[in-house]
Parts: structure tokens; sequence; C-alpha cells
């Protein structure tokens, strides 16, 4: 018998008031890769997604009631952006980041949209994007721009 590790999830529209948690959910989840790259700035971490919020095209991911993480799949010239994707640590892992990945690929394959995200180098974020069809575009000290056309 097989059994899923995976907690049940639902994505809801971001809210405004939801920006506090977002932003401290984004200093907790890139702390790490932004200090080994030496750019770690409490302030920073938190006033880049304050700055880049737009909650129409952001969505809070749920688990058991509670927010646990949160996406932006933002229209662009060239298709979409996928930013913001951060989780709960206590679900890194467990299956709920490619859950909800497979479900924003799926939307954007639907509509034939191309999607590009940045991740930070050495980020282990990169080998779920790479599992899920991106690859690399291009990279410079800090991130790996990638890219993934439209499965049909």
């Amino acid at each position: 018998m097989t059994t899923s590790t995976t907690p049940p999830w639902t994505l809801r529209p971001a809210l405004p008031e939801d920006i506090e948690a977002l932003a401290e959910l984004r200093a907790v989840v890139m702390r790490p890769d932004l200090e080994r790259l030496g750019r770690y700035d409490e302030h920073r971490v938190r006033q880049r997604l304050r700055d880049g919020f737009v909650s129409r095209h952001t969505s809070v991911v749920v688990v058991d009631g509670e927010l646990a993480g949160c996406v932006t799949l933002r229209p662009a010239d060239d298709g979409l952006r996928l930013e913001n994707f951060y989780l709960s640590p206590a679900l890194h892992g467990r299956g709920t980041g490619t859950a909800v990945l497979r479900s924003l690929l799926a939307r954007a394959d639907a509509a034939g949209a191309t999607v590009r995200l940045d991740v930070l180098q050495g980020s282990a974020a990169r080998a779920l994007y790479e599992r899920h069809g991106f690859t690399e575009e291009r990279q410079d000290p800090i991130d790996v721009f990638m890219v993934r056309t439209p499965v049909r």
C-alpha cells in the first residue's frame, strides 16, 4: 500500500492583509540561500515582497486551514512569470511544492503560455523546476533564469 506525504492543500486569492505574513515567510525561506550568497539583509528580504506584491496575481497556499505558502503567476509580454513561490519549511520535501507547481503549469499549458522564473544560484528549488521542464536561459552571479515552454 502506498501512502502520500503530500498534505491536502488549496489555493486562495491573496489579500492585501496577507502581505506581512507573506513577507515573513519569504524571509524565513530565503535566508539560508541569501546568507550563503552573502546577500541576506533582514529588511530588504521582506521589503522586496512588499514592493512587488500584486494581490490579483498572487495565491496563498493553504494547508490545514493555515497560510502555508504563496505563489505569484503574472502575465508578462512573453507569457507568464512565476514569482514568490515560497512554502513553509515544514512542507519542504513532502510533495506540496510539486503539487502546487503542477497545477500552475497545467493552467499555463492550457493557455499555451511560456513560463519564466529566476532562482537563486545553488538553491534546491532549481531541481524542482528542472523536474518540471524548466531549462536554463542564462545566469548571473546571483540568479539562474529559467524557461519552460508549454506542453501540449
